[in-house]
């Protein structure tokens, strides 16, 4: 993971880099939240629901980067708190909650919290290895001890249960993940750099700046390539990097008022207008394509 994590690294600008990791802490959100379990429609349908709605909440985030996990229950370690029955119960609760899942989960007995059993969200990388992201645990002692209480539907005071919820754990870690199942070949709504522009000669460097002002405009994240180099190695720099799409510009294009589309996978999607790849490449962006 780390020498691919390197190479990701080095093939992107700083500066990108940097707007494109304060772009995904805005969009995973708070690592961490605390969810107060209320107490009134009991405790077992209350625990229940809570973590089939982190469950959903889980699936909706890892789905959209089209990443695969399991899970990983851990029970009643060595040293503890509270009633071992509590415990017991609990741990039934979440393996049937896990069973109904439907996802892949295993037990690892011993590896619960001192204040209650937890739930472990794992990623495989590309040497089979797991690691561990996110977290949902279980706090049936903590509230107790803190003194928190909450008014019933009949007036009187309760003890919550609460819940420590992190989905996606780590940043860093996560953002070596996906950089790793990616191979560095983010999808295009997550690349830091989405088009490239690569006019042909320096005759066409006035049309692809119009071009690149045009797609900032749109809010594309785009770079011009104006070296005075020969196409083929502004394409082969362009692939390198990983660039979703690379914009080439010459006398047919300049003329046309258009853009001959290639891909980094090498596919060639013909010449367009500049508001018809606009409309393409936005489009894919708000479907959040992998």
């Amino acid at each position: 993971m780390k020498d691919y994590f390197s190479i990701s690294i080095n093939n992107l600008r700083r500066r990108k880099l940097r707007s494109w990791l304060t772009m995904v802490g805005i969009f995973i959100g708070i690592a961490a939240v605390v969810a107060l379990i209320s107490l009134g429609q009991g405790l077992q349908n209350a625990i229940k629901s809570e973590f089939e709605r982190l469950f959903a909440i889980t699936e909706k985030f890892y789905s959209i980067f089209g990443l695969e996990y399991s899970f990983r229950l851990g029970t009643r370690p060595e040293k503890f708190m509270g009633d071992p029955k509590l415990w017991d119960k609990a741990e039934k609760e979440l393996k049937d909650i896990l069973e109904k899942s439907g996802k892949k989960f295993f037990v690892l007995e011993g590896d619960g919290a001192f204040y209650g059993p937890k739930i472990d969200i794992l990623m495989k990388d590309s040497l089979g290895r797991d690691w561990q992201m996110g977290t949902l645990q279980l706090d049936m002692q903590i509230p107790g001890r803190f003194g928190l209480k909450y008014s019933a539907e009949d007036g009187t005071e309760k003890t919550p249960v609460v819940i420590h919820r992190v989905i996606y754990g780590s940043l860093e870690r996560f953002i070596g993940i996906i950089t790793e199942s990616f191979g560095g070949a983010f999808p295009t709504w997550l690349s830091p750099v989405q088009v490239k522009v690569l006019p042909i000669t320096d005759k066409h460097l006035e049309y692809a700046k119009k071009v690149t002002s045009e797609l900032k405009e749109a809010g594309i994240r785009v770079e011009l390539d104006d070296r005075n180099e020969r196409l083929q190695g502004k394409i082969r720099d362009a692939q390198m990097e990983k660039v979703s799409y690379m914009l080439i510009l010459g006398d047919r294009e300049q003329e046309a008022g258009a853009v001959a589309i290639r891909k980094r996978s090498g596919d060639d999607l013909g010449s367009k207008s500049v508001e018809e790849f606009i409309k393409l490449i936005k489009k894919e962006i708000e479907e959040k394509v992998i």
